[in-house]
């Protein structure tokens, strides 16, 4: 079970960093992934980490600004976002994946945590 947390509002040019914690002792064996949905608009890929947190992987819209790290010993992951833009605004998914590596679609992810809201205001 993935629990997010760490939305919330922020001006465009602010930061926010979002955590996702599991209760799941398997946790670093899995692949993780962040994801995110605007209204009206299908999931998108965000940042992925390996199992290990050495291989990292953004989508182009987030690279240089955004940033995901993981604590196997805490189980969780957490995306650093940086100079934000009204457009991040979506609510923000964690997943979780065994057997793909840094994988962009969303439907090989297999585990997904609530949700937290990210509003970006310009």
């Amino acid at each position: 079970q993935l629990q997010a947390s760490g939305g919330g509002l922020v001006q465009a040019g602010g930061s926010l960093r979002l955590s996702c914690a599991a209760s799941d002792r398997t946790f670093s064996t899995y692949a993780l992934g962040w994801f995110r949905q605007a209204p009206g608009k299908e999931r998108e890929f965000v940042a992925a980490i390996s199992e290990n947190g050495v291989i990292t992987h953004y989508a182009d819209s987030v690279k240089g600004r955004f940033t995901i790290s993981r604590d196997n010993a805490k189980n969780t992951v957490a995306l650093q976002m940086n100079s934000l833009k009204p457009e991040g605004t979506a609510v923000y998914y964690c997943a979780a994946t065994f057997g793909y590596i840094l994988t962009t679609i969303a439907s090989r992810y297999a585990y997904w945590g609530q949700g937290t809201q990210v509003t970006v205001s310009s």
